[in-house]
C-alpha cells in the first residue's frame, strides 16, 4: 500500500534528514586529546614561549566570525578552511620554524584540523594551544577587539 506523505511533512523530513547528516559531519570531526609530534601547551606556556621565541608564529585557525570577537595579539589569522600548503608557506618560509596554533577552545576543531594539514606539508616543531581563545579569555589576558 502506497501511503502519501503530505508536503509539509514532507519538508519537515527533508530538514531534520539534512540537519542530522550535518550535525553527524560535526561530530565525526572530534577533537583529539593530543596531536602525534606537536606538544600542547597552556595559555602561560604560549606567553613564556613568545618571549623565548621570538620567530614563533602564532596561528588563529577560527573563520572571520569568531576572530572579529577578539584575538590574541601579534596573532596571524590563518581559518582552517583556508589552511594548505601554499598558505602555510607564505606564512611560515621554513618548515621548522616554531609555530602554534589555536582556535576557540577544546571543543573547537579547526586547530587540530590546520596542525593536520602542517603536518602532512612537512611542518615541525608545532605547539597546540588546545585550550585555545576560551582559556584565554578565562584566565584574564588582554586581547585586541576590531
Amino acid at each position: 500500500m502506497l501511503h502519501i506523505i503530505p508536503k509539509k511533512n514532507a519538508i519537515s523530513l527533508c530538514t531534520f534528514l539534512v540537519s542530522s547528516v550535518f550535525l553527524a559531519e560535526v561530530w565525526a570531526t572530534a577533537v583529539p586529546e593530543s596531536i602525534d609530534g606537536v606538544i600542547q601547551v597552556t595559555a602561560e606556556e604560549l606567553i613564556g614561549l613568545a618571549e623565548d621565541i621570538p620567530e614563533l608564529v602564532i596561528l588563529d585557525s577560527r573563520i572571520q566570525g569568531d576572530r572579529i570577537q577578539g584575538f590574541i595579539e601579534g596573532t596571524l589569522s590563518l581559518p582552517d578552511t583556508e589552511t594548505t600548503c601554499e598558505s602555510l608557506s607564505e606564512i611560515i618560509s621554513k618548515k621548522d620554524t616554531a609555530s602554534l596554533f589555536y582556535c576557540n577552545g577544546i571543543k573547537c576543531a579547526r586547530s587540530s584540523k590546520a596542525i593536520k594539514i602542517a603536518i602532512d606539508c612537512g611542518y615541525s616543531n608545532i605547539y597546540w594551544f588546545r585550550g585555545g581563545f576560551g582559556e584565554w579569555l578565562e584566565k584574564g589576558y588582554p586581547y585586541i577587539q576590531e
